[in-house]
């Protein structure tokens, strides 16, 4: 990126700069997201920053007061996530500023992202198109409870079993297809620091849960599926793991076996919000039977 010390913008009696994420200390990053309540750790912004690009508004005396990133998966499409406005400036035009930096870094490229209510309107004035609600799933964990339910099984020939590095490769062929395009740094880097479970017939992924360390608690996300009943299979070997402990699941799922189970397992959905693009593709979970894998669980919110 050219350097971005050469540009500024006066707002209100502010004058900011925008820098490199990674000249920023991750302790600003991180008072950054708690100021407008969102729950990364400082580990989290870490893993992001190794993963993607971003830029960061400062004040003349360095303080953080507004933070961008964007992911790129590949030489088309971009996620973007992190867009954060301190509280005082959300009104002044500061995330437009920032949007608008990362749309002439990438230009003529696809974006995908997911909205606040807050910033909805933002990203309908860059054109960005609606696509579908996020429901941000989560509580304590409670399998017990959901298994008072009776749910559809795998076949007899399916293998459930933790997933190992060497089946890395197919976990990423599995989320492009379900994603749209392969995100081959980003699974990697899941992958490294998951627990990770896969449902195989006749040698072959069908389905792949991870989870991981994530804000609260632990997050169970990507996960990828063709029909309910493998979703379930994947995702219930993580909900017993953090039996009675803080667990998170963000879906596109507005209905279905999968969604009733997410709730009786204890991940009520606590917030929405709503994915975006622009001259992006969009594969909708809730057309899933039709045999082809679609993504059951987002891998969060920021990474599109």
């Amino acid at each position: 990126m050219d350097s971005p010390a050469s540009e500024s913008l006066a707002i209100d009696v502010f004058e900011m700069r925008l820098v490199d994420i990674n000249t920023v200390e991750l302790a600003q990053l991180h008072a950054l997201s708690i100021a407008v309540g969102w729950p990364h750790r400082a580990e989290d912004w870490q893993f992001m920053r190794g993963i993607g690009r971003g830029i960061v508004a400062l004040d003349e005396i360095n303080r953080a007061l507004g933070s961008a990133m964007w992911f790129p998966y590949t030489d088309t499409l971009t996620a973007v996530g992190m867009v954060i406005t301190s509280p005082r400036l959300q009104a002044l035009g500061t995330g437009q500023w920032l949007m608008k930096r990362i749309l002439t870094e990438c230009e003529g490229q696809a974006f995908r992202l997911n909205a606040t209510r807050a910033a909805r309107r933002l990203y309908l004035s860059l054109d960005f198109n609606r696509q579908k609600t996020v429901f941000q799933c989560q509580g304590e964990a409670n399998l017990r409870e959901s298994l008072s339910e009776s749910w559809p099984c795998p076949s007899e020939t399916a293998d459930l079993r933790p997933l190992v590095e060497a089946d890395l490769a197919r976990v990423i062929d599995r989320d492009a297809k379900a994603y749209g395009v392969p995100r081959t740094n980003l699974i990697t880097g899941l992958f490294q620091q998951s627990t990770s479970y896969g449902l195989f017939r006749s040698g072959q992924l069908e389905a792949f849960a991870l989870c991981r360390r994530f804000g609260r608690g632990h997050v169970v996300g990507p996960v990828v599926a063709s029909c309910d009943e493998d979703a379930i299979a994947v995702v219930a070997p993580h909900v017993a793991a953090h039996e009675r402990h803080f667990l998170r699941l963000d879906t596109h799922l507005e209905a279905g076996q999968f969604r009733t189970f997410i709730d009786r397992a204890g991940l009520p959905v606590h917030d929405t919000v709503t994915t975006l693009s622009l001259r992006a593709g969009f594969i909708d979970p809730n057309r899933r039977n039709t045999g082809q894998p679609v993504t059951y669980a987002l891998a969060s919110q920021a990474f599109g």
